[in-house]
């Protein structure tokens, strides 16, 4: 499918009712979905956005996106895959803009060449108390990435279609503060991505099969 097809359409599919939490829950641990079973919202968690930034990929013009590589410091995220986003901040009008702003700081991607389709489910990540607003935008050409030294260690580019194909789909054991624990992940072109972005993209991922029935 041709980029541009590919933006129409999902956009389109956008204005639908979103498949929501059940589906963000199967990329993540039993552990999670327990503690989820009895979810309640904290008053002051932390809002925050991200982006799945679409645009053409160099070579095939097929959509890609971007996660990043965070680096190792003392934090409940430390070394993951992350979608780029952020903390709201007050000069932020709204968590679209906060998205917007933070691709630029992490990732160099111009604000002005960013178009947002629409959003995603919103998340709330209990380790960091940060409830998450992603946000599906795209750029018209293929960007030239900058990472933020401080925050992004690695760029990674990753096709829609890897994200599609249930090869990618894996059970990993994964150790994070000071737990293991066993996950769903996607791991492509041996990149693991879980968690959070994960449960993301599990909804997007969604969204995507209905428009290529």
């Amino acid at each position: 499918m041709v980029f541009t097809d590919f933006i129409n359409r999902l956009s389109h599919q956008l204005t639908f009712p979103l498949p929501g939490l059940p589906v963000q829950l199967r990329m993540t641990s039993t552990r999670r979905i327990r503690e989820m079973s009895a979810f309640y919202l904290p008053d002051k968690a932390i809002k925050s956005s991200v982006l799945i930034l679409l645009y053409p990929g160099r070579e095939t013009f097929q959509p890609n996106f971007a996660v990043t590589l965070r680096p190792t410091y003392n934090g409940v995220h430390s070394g993951q895959i992350s979608l780029p986003g952020g903390r709201y901040e007050t000069p932020d009008e709204t968590l679209m803009q906060t998205a917007i702003r933070e691709t630029y700081e992490e990732i160099g991607v111009d604000p002005a060449q960013i178009n947002i389709l629409g959003r995603l489910t919103e998340l709330y990540i209990p380790p960091s108390n940060y409830l998450v607003q992603p946000f599906i935008g795209f750029t018209s050409g293929s960007p030239a990435f900058v990472p933020q030294v401080n925050e992004v260690e690695k760029i990674f580019e990753i096709p829609v279609s890897e994200l599609l194909d249930d090869n990618n789909l894996v059970t990993q054991e994964i150790s994070a503060g000071g737990t293991q624990f066993t996950v769903p992940c996607f791991l492509i072109e041996g990149t693991t991505i879980w968690g959070a972005t994960a449960m993301i993209l599990s909804e997007f991922r969604e969204i995507v099969q209905q428009i290529r029935l």
